[in-house]
């Protein structure tokens, strides 16, 4: 199979790329994976070589890559891997999805390889050798139990250090673990051991490529008689490559080829198996996103919490409202056992179940997170609690074997805190699932259920039928009524309706489909039924695309989470160092008479005071509102974009764009409708117009370029406004396309020259004063002039037009306003650029015409090295090196592009007033993750030194454990619903665009 290499270094209005092209990758989105990384790579130009392999060594190796569909996708693969130190030679094989990379092993790795071909945005794997199926894949899980980011950081730690493991990452808001790791040397069985062993509940979500894999759960299988007489009639079927069974046969994974078979055939395969409902079979597919469930954590709280109440509440009455009641204190002060009250007993004995059983939560935790080698909020808590209560414990011992020593006991102090962190642990679950509504209202697009047709060879409807819409199959023709949602992606084979498509790319208005058309599921059909043929299934659908690339977005740190990860590093270990100081302080001051016995309360001693204040100390402290700022925020931000069609692939992308000062606009097809159009045509020697357009179009014919299309249509529309049927194009031969200036090639016999005015002085073509006259007046109506030569002789002039996206000039002028400064870089002719700029309102300086793709990047270099941060905003496809020089690369596009966009932040809408929306959504997160830490740090640096009473020699003021716990349980519950307001009023309105 030949393999396919794309120059990518070619202007955007001289490298011929077609809009059929396009079209084809669009079209092909749903079989593209979404890339894992916001970009492609950053790498640093050198390696340090190992000691132990030889410099000079050369070794070859084989990926399998998925999602190209076209040569400007293969393009991008080849560059991501040349771009690599110690890369020899790489050779992309389109059609079989499949690259060969020579690479010298001292400098590079070839999962380091892998890598930038992800990072490119296209899934890849190793092909092992002959004997060696395994290779690089990646792993999710569903992680329950973390409750602070030392649990995160401490599980992130361990699958890192995992033999194997290439990478791994933990988000502590989705509750998820994404893990890269080479099979060869552990399985996810062995991962998820890892995980366990640290004391948390675990389950795969997927492991490798999946997506054609389908897990069932069977019943009526109690015999391995019948278990493999089931194995043996899934085998049998079309399409299946394997088949794997439980022993006990409640579950098998079905690996199959989704071109002829898929699981609705696997279950009525099973039912028509031995007797009529003898087995059966339901999908039982792992879950594949839409942000962790917590409905069962929130009923568990709530369920601690009330039971908390149930023993709390007596407890306060007791040591706080009972004392003081005269008839009820005789009762209390009765002595049980010699100094031991009726009182101090009950709270002994309702304080027991509080601490121990219903605060067995933070015991486990505490263990877990010091057995790690790290210390969290449980820390905390247990220490503060167990304080009190064993002194408490101390007491009433003491008091019961002594007949004069009288308890004094805090029980009411442990019990309240204990209670206290419960409700805000309940208000924090409650507040946490708020922030992942945004992927949820994405997967709960799809409708539940479809209309699946039977037809004929003539097209006549047979049978319908009702399924769930998990079991559509490829090629199924599906019924879609007015006023239903689409259930998956596909062409329409029949009826013609407008569908709003609002729900995934934005876009108001309803868009026309009739047959032939590709429609995206989980969009709303409004008016008349369509018949459609399934195309992308299950994972594979944009839908789902979308949802990955989010959940991708949303595992994925923001630089600034450091700052917040390096202090949760030390502050519990400081607090407790703190706490252990002030309790020191208090009570040896006490003993030295450093302070007055008047500031001791009568029922306490110098002992029991400085208890409180160290008590106060470390329940005050709150560590997670600190670690939860950036990851709370990252996540609504990211949900929030992907519903107003914003894609942010992750927190370095929303970091970059509130920092970003300079936008760097291509023109074609971003500030530009970019559908050229031929509007006028000048001849300069005698010969028919439809001859001329013949020959354009046949040299022309194996061009890219959306030029080239454009001439190509206006010699169908020619031909069509005569009454005369196309006629087949002359041969064409010896086709050259010369990046940056045009094409060549050779037309019944003759010399065809068709580009800029660069081609024809590269071939020494004489321009008479006329044609430049013409072709400057044409650059001046901001046209692009195209010259025509026959045997080195100009013959005529094609205008073409490219006009100006209405809201264009609004997004500039919002732009200014905002402080950025917008400036166009373009592969077109000066006038031209020049005439675009002035209806713009970009200044000449900020003008760049002219530029190859590689001029571009330069460009980009060029301002930041000034400092100054660059963002790039074009199409995504041979724009793509400077998308990866800018700080921030954002792709203009449609919706159904977002799989192989090589951009930081995918615009799904073709529309530029999105890049406003970017720009302010990340600056209004950002303003709320640096409120968020101020609120976090001044929150401790003011409650520390109150709990350590430092206003209690001037103002006998004191914050009681219980008042310092309450303070604290709000203030973890603040991080999480002042992002569940942010949700809500973080929408930009382009309202300020319009002039007032």
């Amino acid at each position: 199979m030949a393999a396919v290499a794309v120059d990518m270094e070619t202007p955007r209005n001289d490298n011929r790329l077609s809009l059929p092209g396009v079209v084809a990758v669009a079209e092909n989105l749903a079989l593209l994976p979404s890339p894992r990384y916001p970009s492609m790579p950053r790498f640093a130009a050198t390696r340090q070589s190992h000691s132990d392999i030889d410099a000079t060594e050369i070794r070859s190796a084989t990926f399998k890559v998925e999602g190209m569909v076209c040569a400007a996708c293969a393009g991008s693969v080849e560059k991501a891997v040349k771009r690599l130190p110690g890369i020899q030679d790489a050779t992309v094989a389109l059609l079989r999805n499949r690259v060969q990379v020579l690479y010298r092993p001292a400098f590079v790795e070839d999962t380091t390889i892998c890598e930038a071909i992800e990072d490119a945005g296209f899934d890849a794997s190793i092909i092992a050798e002959e004997g060696d199926s395994s290779g690089i894949i990646i792993g999710r899980f569903r992680i329950e139990g973390m409750t602070s980011t030392s649990y995160s950081d401490s599980i992130e730690a361990a699958l890192n250090q995992a033999p194997g493991v290439k990478r791994a990452s933990v988000a502590l808001i989705t509750e998820e673990s994404e893990v890269e790791y080479d099979s060869r040397l552990i399985t996810h069985l062995q991962l998820m051991s890892v995980i366990t062993n640290l004391g948390f509940k675990v389950e795969l979500i997927s492991a490798g490529e999946e997506r054609n894999k389908v897990w069932l759960e069977l019943q009526g299988l109690n015999s391995q008689s019948s278990i493999k007489l089931i194995k043996t009639s899934l085998e049998a079927l079309p399409g299946v490559t394997t088949v794997d069974m439980d022993t006990d046969g409640s579950m098998v994974e079905v690996a199959y080829d989704p071109n002829k078979t898929g699981p609705r055939y696997f279950i009525e395969a099973i039912a028509q198996t031995g007797p009529p409902g003898l087995y059966t079979a339901k999908l039982s597919a792992p879950e594949n996103g839409g942000g962790p469930d917590h409905s069962n954590e929130i009923k568990r709280y709530k369920k601690y919490f009330f039971w908390s109440c149930v023993f709390t509440v007596p407890v306060i009455l007791l040591s706080m409202i009972f004392m003081y009641i005269p008839g009820t204190k005789q009762g209390l002060d009765k002595s049980v056992v010699n100094r031991l009250t009726v009182g101090a007993l009950l709270r002994w004995i309702l304080s027991t179940p509080v601490q121990f059983v219903i605060g067995r939560q933070f015991y486990v935790g505490a263990y877990r997170s010091l057995r790690n080698g790290s210390a969290n909020m449980d820390v905390l808590i247990v220490f503060g609690t167990n304080a009190a209560y064993f002194y408490s414990l101390y007491t009433v011992l003491r008091s019961a074997t002594s007949a004069t020593f009288r308890s004094s006991d805090f029980f009411e102090t442990s019990a309240m805190l204990i209670s206290f962190i419960l409700l805000g642990k309940l208000l924090e679950v409650v507040a946490k699932g708020k922030t992942s509504e945004a992927i949820s209202e994405l997967m709960n697009l799809a409708p539940v259920t479809a209309t699946l047709l039977t037809i004929d060879e003539q097209n006549n409807v047979l049978q319908e039928q009702e399924i769930s819409s998990q079991l559509i199959q490829r090629k199924d023709i599906i019924k879609v009524v007015p006023g239903s949602k689409i259930p998956t992606d596909g062409v329409v084979k029949w009826g013609q309706s407008f569908v709003n498509e609002s729900m995934i790319t934005g876009e108001a208005l309803p868009v026309p489909k009739k047959i032939g058309d590709k429609v995206i599921g989980g969009t709303m059909n409004e008016n008349g039924v369509l018949h459609v043929s399934a195309t992308h299934v299950g994972a594979e659908t944009a839908l789902s695309q979308i949802v990955r690339l989010v959940e991708a977005a949303q595992m994925a740190k923001a630089p600034v989470q450091k700052f917040a990860d390096l202090i949760s590093k030390y502050f519990v270990p400081s607090v407790v160092v703190v706490s252990v100081l002030t309790w020191l302080g208090w009570y040896v001051g006490g003993k030295a008479g450093s302070y007055p016995k008047s500031w001791i309360p009568s029922s306490m001693d110098e002992f029991e005071l400085a208890l409180q204040f160290g008590i106060s100390v470390l329940v005050v402290a709150c560590p997670c509102a600190l670690g939860l700022a950036t990851p709370t925020a990252v996540m609504v931000a990211t949900g929030k974009g992907a519903s107003q069609g914003v894609l942010i692939k992750g927190g370095q992308a929303l970091e970059g764009a509130h920092k970003v000062k300079t936008i760097v606009f291509d023109k074609t097809g971003t500030l530009t409708i970019g559908k050229p159009i031929v509007v006028n045509t000048k001849l300069y020697k005698n010969m028919a117009l439809q001859v001329f357009y013949e020959t354009i179009a046949a040299a022309e014919v194996n061009s890219e370029h959306p030029l080239a299309k454009a001439v190509m249509e206006y010699k169908t529309k020619l031909c069509s406004s005569h009454g005369q049927r196309e006629d087949p194009l002359p041969e064409a031969k010896e086709f050259l396309n010369i990046p940056g200036q045009g094409v060549r090639s050779i037309v019944d016999g003759k010399e065809v020259l068709v580009g800029n005015q660069k081609l024809m002085v590269e071939y020494s073509i004489e321009i008479p004063e006329e044609v430049a006259e013409d072709l400057h007046e044409t650059q001046m109506l901001a046209r692009t002039g195209v010259l025509v030569a026959i045997n080195r002789e100009i013959v005529g002039e094609v205008a073409i037009s490219d006009p100006v996206k209405p809201e264009a000039a609004a997004v500039i002028e919002c732009l200014k306003s905002m402080g950025i400064r917008s400036m166009m870089v373009t592969g077109d002719n000066w006038d031209t650029a020049m005439t675009i700029a002035r209806e713009l309102g970009i200044e000449r300086t900020s003008v760049y015409a002219e530029s190859l793709p590689k001029d571009k990047a330069n460009i980009i270099k060029e301002i930041q090295t000034t400092g100054i941060t660059v963002a790039m905003v074009g199409d995504g496809i041979n724009d793509s090196p400077a998308l990866v020089a800018a700080n921030v690369g954002m792709a203009i596009g449609a919706g159904t592009d977002i799989a192989i966009e090589a951009a930081d932040i995918v615009l799904m809408k073709s529309n530029l007033e999105d890049v406003i929306t970017a720009i302010d959504l990340s600056r209004k997160t950002f303003h709320r993750i640096r409120l968020n830490y101020v609120w976090a740090l001044g929150y401790n640096v003011l409650g520390i030194p109150i709990a350590a009473g430092v206003l209690f020699p001037s103002t006998q003021f004191r914050l009681p454990p219980w008042v310092a716990g309450a303070a604290m349980a709000a203030s973890s519950v603040n991080s999480f619903f002042v992002h569940s307001i942010l949700l809500e009023v973080t929408t930009f309105d382009f309202c300020l665009l319009t002039p007032s």
